[in-house]
């Protein structure tokens, strides 16, 4: 399967990573002597499932490499940009593509097993999204201290996974929706009332399961989809927080020392 990997995101003052990005997009934060998105882009050069990678937001001289293929293409405008952007390069690279793998660039704790995982799990899936949740129990048993942010349903609380594997087709789809969804990714709530004030209620009054709340959302979205239990926190572990950058480079460095 290709790969697109998002890295254009720059941290802007007042946001809690600018101390430490001051203008540099946050991909090329430094932990354990090598970019962050090099983390992640070693996890893909090892992983046997991946075919091609398209790099989204970084230049040819940033410095970074990768085992296989790997297109550099420019930031655009915003994330719905960027992903569609991708997609359509992935497109360009391989005509007969039907589904990507979406990663970011900001969980570098990901390795080639877990990437290979989240491929093979998908692979058969006839849906347009797969989306990564984590069990609020496994992220805290593999992180304690990480302080992410969860959803309680009625079943369980998760936490959104950035590892994503979507079909190319949804190039066709409107994108306002989308939009919107990108500007409160880091809030369930706020996402719940775009998809609907009976979604909000339901979620608010903790009354969905995890199952009923994805076709929820993905019927105001006229996809269809599915959520995918991760064992893995790794995959909801994002850099958005010092204190989470610091956790990641302790992480790393343990792993490096092995």
């Amino acid at each position: 399967m290709d790969v697109v990997l998002t890295a254009g995101g720059i941290p802007a003052p007042g946001e809690p990573l600018y101390p430490y990005t001051r203008g540099m997009p946050k991909a090329m934060l430094d932990i354990c002597g090598k970019p962050m998105v090099q983390w992640v882009l070693d996890a893909l050069s090892g992983a046997q499932s991946v075919e091609n990678v398209v790099l989204i937001g970084l230049a040819e001289d940033s410095g970074v490499s990768c085992a296989k293929p790997l297109s550099f293409i420019p930031n655009r405008l915003g994330m719905i940009e960027n992903l569609f952007s991708g997609l359509a390069k992935v497109l360009e690279i391989n005509p007969a593509a039907t589904k990507a793998l979406l990663v970011s660039s900001d969980i570098p704790a990901i390795t080639p097993e877990i990437v290979d995982w989240e491929i093979e799990t998908t692979r058969q899936m006839d849906v347009d999204l797969c989306y990564n949740v984590a069990r609020r129990a496994t992220v805290e048993a593999r992180y304690p201290g990480s302080r992410r942010t969860y959803l309680k349903l009625k079943d369980m609380e998760v936490c959104g996974g950035d590892m994503n594997v979507v079909r190319t087709s949804v190039l066709s789809i409107d994108t306002a929706v989308w939009q919107k969804l990108v500007a409160t990714r880091k809030n369930p709530v706020r996402q719940a009332a775009i998809l609907g004030f009976d979604t909000l209620l339901l979620i608010l009054l903790h009354a969905v399961t995890l199952d009923e709340a994805v076709k929820k959302a993905t019927s105001r979205l006229h996809l269809t989809g599915r959520a995918i239990i991760s064992p893995y926190a790794e995959l909801a572990m994002d850099v958005d927080k010092p204190h989470q950058l610091e956790l990641m480079r302790l992480e790393l460095a343990r792993r490096g020392s092995q």
